[in-house]
């Protein structure tokens, strides 16, 4: 996988972490710069280390899937980018009115579902896991930070164009590892 598909994948992966980050900027008018870094902080770590996890997870079982492992990465990619794309479609009711360590954590593994399966398609594809990690944390807690602070500015953020937008990367990176 290369660093562009990397960073693909990342901001596909962000992409929740900011739509979450959003709307708790919209609820949150004081200490702005404690809560959102805090925010930020824990979404990129738990993308970070939930990608970390799933690609341990799929080592394990590597030896046994690995002459599917083509198939497994694209059947993944394809299921995510597809319940991004329907996850757009959704009325969602929710309203997270926390910042504390435990709505953080919370939110973070809320989040970072996505990039469990992530990480066991990367391990799936014999891609070393620290770079992208490390690219998926980052890139989550500026997507984080952003989506903290763009509410001051939007009340209404499109959400179901981005959720869109990341499906349809993942689906190209699912098709691409088939095609390989």
């Amino acid at each position: 996988m290369s660093l562009g598909e990397i960073i693909f994948l990342a901001i596909a992966l962000g992409i929740d972490c900011l739509v979450v980050s959003f709307s708790q900027g919209l609820i949150y008018l004081s200490n702005r710069i404690k809560n959102s870094f805090a925010l930020a902080l824990t979404m990129g770590l738990l993308q970070g280390l939930m990608s970390c996890a799933g690609y341990f997870f799929a080592e394990t079982v590597a030896r046994y899937v690995s002459p599917f492992s083509n198939l497994i990465v694209f059947i993944i990619f394809i299921l995510l980018g597809i319940k991004f794309i329907t996850d757009a479609f959704i009325q969602k009711e929710q309203k997270i009115c926390c910042i504390n360590f435990k709505c953080l954590i919370s939110m973070g593994i809320a989040t970072s579902i996505d990039a469990l399966a992530a990480g066991a398609s990367l391990g799936f594809s014999s891609v070393q896991i620290l770079k992208p990690a490390i690219i998926i944390g980052i890139m989550s807690f500026i997507m984080s930070i952003t989506g903290f602070w763009f509410a001051i500015f939007f009340k209404k953020l499109p959400s179901k164009y981005l959720e869109i937008f990341g499906g349809i990367i993942l689906i190209i990176l699912g098709i691409k590892a088939f095609l390989v």
